[in-house]
């Protein structure tokens, strides 16, 4: 008669001996320069002076966050290579309001068993949001808790890490009456506010993820789970010119807490920042989701980026080259509005 085993108490150690082997290509995918081998090692290794790049008095940013209740979405529609890429970008882009350059990005991912096709599309998405954000994967854990997580539940969690000179990093400081706020569009809901989606989606109007909705042109699940732009390019596109870098005064990361609240937090208390109402396009599904659970305009503007996923605050005298420079990114760029005179709050007029 065999004793009680690992395998007997949920975990299958072969099982997630595959798991980890279809992981390895995966990683390998999003090596950069920077990246030190070490086999068989207990953790990652990257070299700062990497690529050419020296540093005068460096300063390491680190970003850590997960993707909240948009899991569920994933696992109704059955589909989990894109949430990987949510938790890059909300971890890489509030790395990028320092100015930092990414580096590399760990992931943790707890789950009820062993499920080596699961652990693969999850891995999926974070590979590609790490190839979006410039950064490599150079680690991670896989936890496997069948007591903690019921059959089939799982969370992802990670942290991010980037490097930035010490006289380049963005305190909000700088801002003053004069500067113009640039708005970059979001790709959609991003990964905040899914609480409060599901309950108007799934229960309030009882919709199913395989609905098709005319006003967006695709289904319930698609629209839901459309992953965070990651702004890793666009930012470096303006930070890494010279003589563009000093005219940007702050950037922020709308997430949750909205344009007014996020924004806030990178405006010095002796100025305002003023935004037209107008000066922006607000996406479909956000439009759908308000009119679908009647929610408050009020509400929406505190829960949700309402499309417009990063702010870039600058000097009026780099306006036109910053401008320039934005408008021939991927996602549209706005004109917000502009920076006055106040007690450090957002207004919109």
């Amino acid at each position: 008669m065999s004793g009680i085993d690992y395998k007997s108490s949920g975990v299958d150690l072969d099982v997630y001996e595959e798991s980890m082997r279809r992981v390895g290509k995966l990683v390998q995918s999003t090596t950069t320069p920077g990246v030190m081998p070490l086999p068989g090692g207990f953790a990652g290794l990257f070299r700062l002076f990497s690529e050419g790049r020296q540093y005068n008095d460096p300063v390491i940013v680190s970003g850590t966050d997960g993707v909240g209740t948009k899991i569920k979405v994933a696992q109704l529609t059955n589909r989990f290579d894109t949430i990987g890429i949510d938790l890059v970008a909300m971890c890489v882009n509030d790395c990028l309001c320092t100015g930092a350059l990414p580096l590399f990005f760990l992931d943790y991912v707890a789950m009820s068993h062993d499920d080596p096709t699961l652990t693969e599309a999850l891995v999926t998405g974070i590979a590609e949001g790490c190839r979006q954000g410039g950064m490599a994967l150079i680690g991670g854990e896989t936890a496997i808790m069948p007591d903690l997580y019921s059959r089939g539940d799982f969370d992802l969690a990670g942290f991010s890490v980037g490097v930035v000179e010490r006289e380049d990093v963005l305190t909000g400081k700088q801002v003053k009456p004069g500067d113009v706020v640039f708005g970059i569009a979001s790709s959609g809901l991003h990964s905040n506010g899914f609480s409060l989606v599901r309950k108007v989606v799934f229960e309030h109007a009882g919709l199913n993820v395989e609905d098709h909705v005319d006003e967006l042109g695709t289904t319930v699940g698609d629209a839901l789970l459309t992953p965070t732009a990651i702004y890793a390019n666009l930012v470096q596109s303006v930070l890494s010119v010279p003589e563009l870098r000093p005219h940007v005064h702050s950037i922020a990361h709308i997430t949750g807490g909205g344009l007014q609240e996020n924004l806030a937090r990178v405006l010095p208390d002796h100025v305002d920042a003023i935004l037209k109402n107008n000066s922006w396009d607000i996406p479909a599904v956000m439009s759908w989701i308000q009119k679908l659970g009647d929610i408050a305009q009020a509400e929406m503007n505190r829960v949700f980026n309402m499309g417009i996923g990063l702010v870039i605050v600058c000097d009026a005298s780099g306006t036109e080259e910053i401008e320039t420079i934005l408008s021939k990114q991927e996602l549209t760029c706005y004109r917000l509005g502009e920076i006055e005179d106040g007690t450090g709050q957002v207004k919109l007029i």
